[in-house]
């Protein structure tokens, strides 16, 4: 389905960005990642992404608080694959605190890589993809780009703005071969939440699996933890022919979080 086509995913050396990588290296995507990390663990996940899929995969370690590197991983991106057909925006940090103290460095960091990163990728994918008339613009959002959190003002107005952003941009690209929709997850069981979790059932002297049920009850009717494989399926699915009339949309992909 995109074999031959080329996928640049944002924060894409671990986590969430790495499963939808390798989701789109399954469908046949050349990569680009990004991300920070250790370079002999990401050259590790480069080549596997060769060896595993057959592709071609390359890494930039592009500072997403800083546009002009982001504009030029864009540049290299397309010279290096002849195209840049999928972008994936999926880095994104968090900082929590009340409002009165919430440091303002943090705020900016958190709007900086959450927010204006993805305006910058997708105002230099753009052309590209109007050039081609084909492109897929995929904003990794949040549960809290629809609804809100105590503690996270500046993640959840960053993930609102993102799926703003989202809708703006499929109504200009709208007849041009592109769509621009948004993925809204919501608890995902990362090795962060894991040690939560297990940090909260040695702590309370319950079993980890009824520390998880409490965790996820605070927000979720749904018992259970999004996989990163279905976020990377999803955005699969978004980049397909049967999704080719799909564009603005946010999906939440939360066990009923926005449900409520």
């Amino acid at each position: 389905m995109l074999k031959g086509k080329t996928a640049l995913v944002t924060g894409s050396t671990s986590g969430i960005g790495l499963t939808t990588a390798r989701a789109l290296a399954q469908a046949g995507c050349n990569i680009m990642l990004n991300g920070f990390g250790e370079a002999a663990a990401i050259e590790k996940e480069r080549a596997g992404l060769e060896k595993d899929f057959g592709i071609k995969a390359l890494y930039s370690a592009a500072n997403m608080a800083k546009p002009v590197e982001i504009a030029d991983m864009i540049a290299t991106t397309e010279k290096s694959f002849g195209s840049l057909d999928v972008l994936v925006n999926n880095a994104g940090i968090q900082f929590v605190a009340n409002i009165e103290d919430f440091p303002i460095d943090k705020w900016d960091a958190v709007i900086a890589i959450n927010l204006s990163s993805s305006f910058h990728t997708i105002r230099a994918t753009v052309p590209g993809m109007k050039k081609r008339k084909w492109g897929r613009i995929i904003n990794i959002a949040s549960a809290h780009g629809l609804v809100a959190s105590e503690q996270k003002v500046a993640y959840v107005s960053a993930k609102h703005g993102l799926v703003g952003m989202t809708k703006v941009v499929a109504l200009e690209t709208a007849n041009a071969g592109i769509t621009c929709n948004a993925i809204c997850p919501g608890w995902v069981l990362t090795p962060l939440v894991q040690k939560q979790i297990d940090d909260r059932a040695k702590a309370s002297g319950k079993t980890v699996r009824e520390e998880e049920i409490a965790l996820l009850s605070e927000k979720q009717p749904m018992h259970s933890f999004t996989k990163p494989e279905g976020i990377g399926g999803l955005a699969v699915f978004l980049c397909s022919d049967a999704a080719a009339t799909i564009t603005g949309s946010a999906y939440s992909i939360d066990g009923g979080w926005v449900a409520q």
